[in-house]
């Protein structure tokens, strides 16, 4: 269990699986950049938390904005849409967790289905599923529930993909949050690996990926500067 102070951002996780080198320049040297990818997503999320807290929608409960955390794997975030419905189904859930929860106001049990909001078009992406599964995982601890399923909404074609969170993703996701946390404890930002993904990351030009990489050293660039001049 980790305590409060040292819980860390959920969505870090996207950025770790992506690059570590990424994760590290956002979290340990406070480095930003946007790009239109950047710009594009996060209007997408504010515009999913933009229909206020909560609604109802036929015989489902939505909830936009929910705070979550897992002192487990030492994580916090907000889900951006995480719908209440009710179970389907004759499938029992793991030892200790329920199959749904009781929302005020409401009848009966309900099971948890996070949604999170992505801009470009449909795709497999492993750092998406785990963040969504991190969030799964978070709702399971907070509420006592169990949480098959989620599903990620992409912005230019407006359709879900549904994820479901097998035995393999969860440890992914269990795996990932341990990463993550040895590398804030190290302190140390990885040296950059290029490759084809760098051109789409808004922190090229800091990151600067085919001068800061394996091999290259500071020391000899500038012993080689000196002896040319």
């Amino acid at each position: 269990m980790y305590p409060e102070d040292d819980l860390l951002p959920l969505s870090a996780l996207q950025h770790l699986l992506f690059c570590p080198r990424r994760a590290a320049l956002i979290y340990l040297e406070q480095l930003w950049a946007d790009n239109l990818a950047t710009i594009e997503g996060a209007q997408l999320h504010a515009k999913a938390d933009s229909g206020g807290a909560s609604e109802i929608v036929g015989e489902v409960r939505v909830a936009r904005g929910l705070r979550l955390r897992s002192l487990r794997l030492g994580l916090s975030g907000i889900a951006d849409v995480v719908e209440f419905q009710r179970p389907g189904g004759s499938r029992s859930p793991p030892s200790g967790l329920a199959v749904g929860v009781e929302l005020p106001g409401a009848h009966g049990l309900w099971t948890s289905f996070p949604i999170e909001y992505k801009r470009g078009r449909l795709r497999r992406e492993q750092g998406y599923e785990v963040q969504l599964c991190a969030q799964a995982l978070c709702l399971e601890e907070m509420l006592g529930v169990h949480v098959p399923a989620g599903a990620l909404f992409y912005g230019k074609t407006r359709r879900r993909s549904e994820v479901l969170f097998t035995p393999g993703l969860r440890q992914q996701t269990e795996d990932a949050a341990r990463r993550l946390h040895e590398l804030v404890a190290a302190g140390r930002t990885p040296a950059a690996e290029a490759s084809k993904k760098c051109e789409s990351c808004s922190l090229k030009d800091l990151c600067l990926p085919r001068t800061c990489g394996r091999g290259r050293s500071a020391r000899r660039y500038l012993a080689r500067e000196l002896e040319s001049a």
